[in-house]
Formats: structure tokens, sequence, C-alpha cells
């Protein structure tokens, strides 16, 4: 198998880095310290090559795809919910039988309830109010984990937001950059959807509201 030359290794490094690619992209970096810290992290020489391959990388469609998102952000309302829960359970078909009944109940009255399935797991989205609910439907050795006191931030946006790469990726980076983490974070249809510890809300919508001007 051919060894990547340097070039497709320090484009692989600067996409998987988006900070500093985005950077190089909008002419805001200095190319040569970009470089030595490519050079750095993949061990390389701080040659000629490393700086050629930073000063050549550009995604042609980039530009574009930052366009995009930006359209769809100017489309887009911001929604908030407090008093959150996560509930985190083991996977297995018993769990989602358990779960039936109790959450048809909430969709029934209208109340928060997300149920999504990850590869080690279960993750429900509910009310704070709606926690005992849930609880009382499973075993206790199906718990994981349940973190309570969140807030959820929903960004929804057009439905072009489906064929707008990129916005995801966008959004988490604007939470980043005022030190916030995200708990859980999905995009489905419509929206963008970030669960966040409550103190981190101000902050969050602060941030992103200024992001869909």
């Amino acid at each position: 198998m051919t060894e990547p030359s340097i070039a497709e290794r320090v484009r692989e490094y600067l996409d998987a880095h988006p900070v500093l690619g985005d950077a190089l992209r909008l002419k805001v970096a200095n190319v040569s310290a970009v470089a030595r810290r490519v050079a750095e992290d993949l061990d390389l020489s701080a040659s000629e090559a490393v700086v050629a391959a930073c000063r050549r990388y550009h995604r042609g469609g980039e530009l574009f795809r930052e366009a995009g998102v930006r359209r769809v952000l100017r489309k887009s309302r911001i929604e908030t919910r407090t008093k959150v829960a996560a509930i985190t359970v083991t996977q297995g078909p018993d769990v989602l039988q358990r779960l039936g009944d109790v959450v048809e109940e909430l969709l029934d009255e209208s109340l928060l309830c997300r149920v999504i399935q990850v590869s080690r797991g279960t993750v429900i989205i509910v009310d704070e109010e709606s926690l005992p609910r849930v609880l009382r439907t499973l075993r206790e050795s199906q718990l994981i984990s349940i973190r309570k006191n969140l807030v959820e931030v929903a960004v929804t946006s057009p439905e072009s937001i489906e064929e707008t790469p990129g916005l995801l990726r966008h959004l988490s980076g604007v939470l980043a950059a005022q030190g916030i983490n995200i708990v859980e974070a999905l995009s489905c249809y419509t929206d963008t959807i970030f669960l966040l510890h409550n103190e981190d809300l101000t902050g969050a919508l602060g941030a992103l509201t200024k992001t869909l001007k």
C-alpha cells in the first residue's frame, strides 16, 4: 500500500482540525505558524512541503457551503425548554418494551419525550416532571445514568437544512467557542437540538442568537 504524501497527510490533518483549516481558508492565520504546528503534530520536518500544503489547503465548495449555512440560519429560530432530564439505560428489547406505554402516554399528552438508541444503550429525554413515570417502568439494573437540571436548546430551520451540510458543525463550534459543554446533540429533520447544563443557557442563547443574524 502506497504511503500518503506529505500533502495528503497535511490535508487530512487540517480536515480533522477545522479551526486551523477555517483560519487558513479565511486567510486570517499565519501559514508558517500553522505549518510548524502541523509538522510537530505529524512528526514531520518543518519543510517547505508542509508550508506549501498549508498554503494550498482549500476546499472549493467550502465557501459555498458556508454561504448555504448562513442562508439557512437567517431563516431559523431558537426554542428553549428548561427542567429537562436525560436518562441513559442499557440496551435490549426488554427495555424498549417497558418504555412503550409510558412513551405513548407522554406523547399523547404532548409532553417532551425523545428516545434515541445509541450503540451501547438508549437515551430518553423528558421533562423532569415526567422522570418518575419513566423510572417506574424500568428495573434499577437497567439504569446507566440520570442527568437532571438540563436545558434543551433547539434551532429550528427550514426544510432546506437537509440539503445543507455543515450546520451542526457550525452551531457546535459556536457553543464550543464559548466554552459550553454539550451534554447531548442531535440533528433530526428541521431541528438541531442541544442538551446543555442549566448554567450555560444564557451564554448559549447569546451566542446562537448572534449567529442567526
